[in-house]
C-alpha cells in the first residue's frame, strides 16, 4: 500500500485517525514525543509503500546517522576546516545525487519522496554543529526530528534548534488547546479549501483547458493560472503539515504569508516558500557575505550583496533540478533581486514616493507580474 501525503481523502481520514491519541495526549499535559514518532514510522511506510523510496530512505537514514554522529564526535576534537568541508559534502551527496540522476534514465533508482527537504535538515545541522551551536544530540529526538512525518514530503524545512526546544517544551492542556490543537484545525480546514477546492478548480477549468501550442495568448494566460494553481496546491501542502504539526505539539513554521501582497521581489522572498527562502538566506547568501566582506573580495558590501544573491538564487534554480527551465528561474529570481536593491537604493522617484498609498499599490501590481512570469519560466511552459 502507497499513499499521496495530503494528497487524497483516504489519507486525510488516516491522517484524522492519527490525530485522536495525539490529541488525548496533549490534553492530559502528555508530551507526544513517543507516540509522534510511531506514528511518523507508520505514515512513512505508507506513504513509501514496500518500494525502493523505502529502502533507500532506510539507507539514508542510518548514514545521515553515522555522519552526523562521527562530525559531532570530531568537531569536539577539532574545527578543522577540511575536516568541515569533507563532511559537509558528504551530507550534501543524496541531494546532489538525486538531481544529477534527474537527468538520467536512472532518476527512479536513486531518489524517494521528500529526499531534499529531509537531506536540508542535515545539511543545516552539520554547519552548525561546526558553527558550535549544536554540541549535543539526543538520539530520539534526532530520529523524530528527521522522521517527522507531517513535513516529510513538502516541508516546510524546520531547524534543529527549534524543534528540539519545542519538543522539550512542557504544554499545558489550555495551551495546547488554544495555540496547539485550534490553531492546528484552522490550518488544516483552510488547506482543504486551498488544496482541494482552490487549486482542483484552477487546475481542471482552467490551466488543463489552456492548449499545449505556445502563443503570446496563451502563455499568458497559462502564466496566471499556473501562478495562482501552485500557490494554492504548495500553500494547501504546507498548511497541512503545519497544522499536523500543530496537533503533534511541533510548531512547524510557517511557509507562506500572502506573498502576493508584496511591494518588492526582497518582500515576495520573505512571503515565499520561506523555510527555503531563510534556509538560503542563512546558510548561503549571509555566508558569502560575510566571507567576501572579511577577506576584501569585492569594493563594497552592496557588490557583494548582489552578487549572493545571484548565486543564492542560480543554486536555488539548480536545487530545483538541472534542466535549462530551472537554471533560468533562478538567475531571473537572482537578477530580480539585484535590480530591486538598486532601484531602491538610487531612484529618487521611489525614495519620494515609497510612502504613498497609490505608488504602493502599482508596487504590488508590478511585482505580481514579475513573480508570475518567474513562475511562467519556472513551469517549463515556454520549453515545450
Amino acid at each position: 500500500m502507497k499513499l499521496t501525503q495530503y494528497g487524497d481523502y483516504f489519507y486525510l481520514y488516516l491522517l484524522f485517525v492519527t490525530f485522536i491519541p495525539a490529541i488525548l495526549l496533549g490534553l492530559s499535559g502528555i508530551n507526544t514525543k513517543y507516540y509522534g514518532i510511531i506514528a511518523s514510522i507508520g505514515m512513512t511506510l505508507l506513504i513509501m509503500g514496500n518500494t525502493l523510496g523505502l529502502k533507500l530512505f532506510l539507507m539514508f537514514l542510518v548514514l545521515e546517522i553515522i555522519l552526523i554522529y562521527m562530525y559531532l564526535f570530531i568537531r569536539k576534537k577539532t574545527d578543522n576546516k577540511y575536516v568541515y568541508w569533507l563532511f559537509l559534502f558528504s551530507s550534501m551527496l543524496p541531494v546532489i545525487s538525486t538531481k544529477v540522476a534527474g537527468v538520467t534514465q536512472y532518476a527512479s533508482y536513486v531518489g524517494f519522496i521528500g529526499l531534499s527537504y529531509l537531506n536540508f535538515k542535515v545539511i543545516q545541522m552539520i554547519i552548525e554543529i561546526y558553527d558550535g551551536r549544536i554540541t549535543e544530540i539526543k538520539f530520539m529526538s534526532f530520529i523524530y526530528f528527521i522522521m517527522f512525518f507531517p513535513t516529510l514530503s513538502s516541508g516546510p524545512i524546520d531547524r534543529w534548534k527549534r524543534f528540539e526546544d519545542n519538543l522539550n517544551t512542557k504544554i499545558e492542556k489550555d495551551v495546547y488547546i488554544n495555540e496547539y490543537l485550534i490553531s492546528g484545525l484552522k490550518k488544516i480546514f483552510i488547506a482543504i479549501g486551498y488544496k482541494f477546492i482552490l487549486a482542483y478548480l484552477i487546475d481542471t477549468y482552467w490551466l488543463l483547458k489552456i492548449p499545449d501550442n505556445v502563443t503570446i495568448f496563451n502563455s499568458i494566460n497559462y502564466m496566471y493560472a499556473y501562478t495562482l494553481y501552485l500557490f494554492f496546491d504548495f500553500a494547501g501542502y504546507s498548511l497541512f503539515a503545519v497544522g499536523t504539526s500543530y496537533i503533534f505539539g511541533i510548531k512547524t513554521p510557517e511557509n507562506f504569508n500572502k506573498p502576493f501582497l508584496s511591494k518588492d521581489m526582497k518582500e515576495f522572498w520573505t512571503r515565499w516558500h520561506i523555510s527555503l527562502s531563510r534556509w538560503f538566506g542563512d546558510y548561503i547568501f549571509s555566508r558569502f557575505v560575510l566571507n567576501s566582506m572579511r577577506n576584501k573580495r569585492f569594493k563594497n558590501r552592496f557588490i557583494a550583496s548582489h552578487v549572493a544573491q545571484i548565486i543564492t538564487m542560480f543554486i536555488m534554480g539548480l536545487w530545483h533540478g538541472l534542466t535549462a527551465y530551472y537554471i533560468i528561474y533562478g538567475l531571473y529570481q537572482g537578477s530580480a533581486l539585484v535590480l530591486t536593491d538598486i532601484y531602491q537604493r538610487k531612484s529618487k522617484y521611489y525614495k519620494k514616493h515609497k510612502k504613498e498609498n497609490w505608488f504602493q499599490i502599482m508596487q504590488r501590481i508590478i511585482t505580481f507580474h514579475i513573480v508570475c512570469f518567474g513562475m511562467l519560466v519556472f513551469s517549463g511552459y515556454l520549453f515545450k
